[in-house]
């Protein structure tokens, strides 16, 4: 019979060894489709963005070019004040239905204040605008909050480029490889290592708080699961029971976490708190339960089993009881994870021998499957739900891809000779 998902990580990881070798690589993206219709904007050159050793415009203009549901209309290297209204007429006549436009101001104190407002060319009025200060190294931090205030006022739903990211670099020969724990930005960017091991490191899950990690180590030399505080560096063991600790899954409260435990026999739901404490066993299964993720609203625990003769997706209350079936299509759907509105369930199915990421409406239980490659593991919503993370092969080598829940846009990110895999998409910023 087919390992689930998890326990083939788990064999997988077991048999690699060890060994050392920075890599701090950068994602670099690569973008392969676009909406429909994208929303035509344009976004001149900040006024006295020349004072800035890094500009914040091209950070703005990347990532809502890079969501697929903009297109930027040039308007030269003219730049737009603040203080003044832009003609709209002359911006709309230009193929532009919005336009950006922005100031920097030099502080005394060797900061800057960054002014925006946006503008709706058709309506003929302003949308809102922002005043921020920053340090020359925010510029890229900056320029995705103002992304995100574009972005939600042109969508409706909130943006997600101040958001961050957490994967697993393999480097180094198979032989002896190095695993990196690594945190970056939305766009790939400011990538750092949260740990480096010779040993691998597998399942990375976002605390709701942004702050924290829980992950699997082998640093034990056997799995074992921790919390990661990231400002601090400071970790904490909370399951490392007898047998295999494994797939951590934060309840939305950030209190609690899901975990697979095989302690009393084969792989089984247990539910612990954020200190190791009050470990608590959800189910009994006749079968293998792994990959736990919690419904947005903390009352249901989506998961994989084989208790019905293949791997299936079901769920159960987080309070524990019995198990309804989720997944009916096809023979092996597994990997669940609820957006974050509750609205959508993204998992692997296998689709003529290729594993690719689905997505289900959980009203109407309707499956669609949104990418063509043929090994994709590890999927990961992106907090407003309009993205989805996961890993996939290129080239003999793990990859980073992403693809919009309606499967138009695409983009791959990747590290240059690396093996990037086990993909988590952060929650949005507070």
């Amino acid at each position: 019979m087919r390992k689930l998902r998890s326990a083939y990580h788990l064999l997988i990881a077991a048999a690699l060894t060890l060994v050392s070798a920075v890599a701090h690589a950068q994602l670099s993206i690569e973008i392969t489709g676009a909406g429909a219709s994208r929303f035509p904007v344009a976004i001149p050159v900040f006024e006295n963005e020349g004072s800035l050793p890094r500009g914040v415009t091209d950070v703005v203009r990347a990532d809502l070019e890079r969501s697929g549901l903009f297109s930027l209309v040039d308007m030269g290297l003219a730049a737009f004040p603040v203080t003044a209204v832009p003609d709209m007429a002359s911006v709309r006549g230009r193929g532009a239905d919005a336009v950006l436009t922005g100031s920097i101001f030099q502080q005394g104190d060797g900061r800057f204040e960054v002014r925006f407002r946006l503008f709706d060319t058709q309506k003929q009025t302003e949308l809102g605008g922002l005043s921020m200060r920053m340090a020359p190294a925010q510029n890229r931090a900056i320029g995705h909050k103002i992304a995100d205030f574009v972005y939600e006022k042109l969508t409706g739903q909130p943006g997600y480029f101040s958001t961050r990211i957490a994967y697993v670099v393999k480097s180094g020969p198979n032989a002896a490889p190095r695993y990196e724990l690594q945190i970056a930005d939305a766009d790939g960017m400011n990538a750092a290592a949260a740990l480096a091991s010779r040993e691998p490191i597998i399942s990375p899950a976002w605390a709701p708080d942004g702050q924290r990690l829980a992950y699997v180590s082998f640093e034990a030399k056997k799995p074992v699961v921790y919390v990661h505080t990231l400002a601090t560096g400071q970790r904490q063991v909370v399951a490392n029971f007898k047998g295999s600790n494994s797939a951590p899954a934060w309840a939305p409260d950030g209190q609690r976490l899901a975990v697979v435990l095989t302690k009393d026999g084969q792989s089984q739901l247990y539910v612990l708190n954020a200190d190791g404490s009050g470990v608590r066993r959800l189910a009994t299964s006749p079968g293998i339960d792994t990959e736990p993720a919690w419904s947005p609203d903390g009352a249901w625990i989506y998961f994989t089993s084989d208790r019905g003769g293949s791997p299936q997706i079901y769920r159960t209350s987080s309070s524990g009881g019995s198990a309804q079936r989720v997944s009916f299509e096809g023979n092996y759907n597994v990997t669940p994870r609820p957006s974050a509105d509750g609205t959508s369930l993204a998992f692997i199915t296998r689709n003529s021998g290729r594993f690719q990421v689905a997505i289900m409406d959980l009203t109407t239980r309707q499956t669609t499957i949104l990418t063509d490659s043929a090994r994709d593991e590890s999927p990961s919503f992106a907090p407003n739900g309009r993205m989805i993370l996961y890993a996939t092969d290129a080239g003999g080598r793990g990859v980073l891809a992403a693809v919009s829940s309606d499967g138009r846009v695409k983009q791959r990110l990747s590290v240059q000779a690396a093996d990037v895999r086990e993909p988590s998409w952060g929650p949005q910023s507070r």
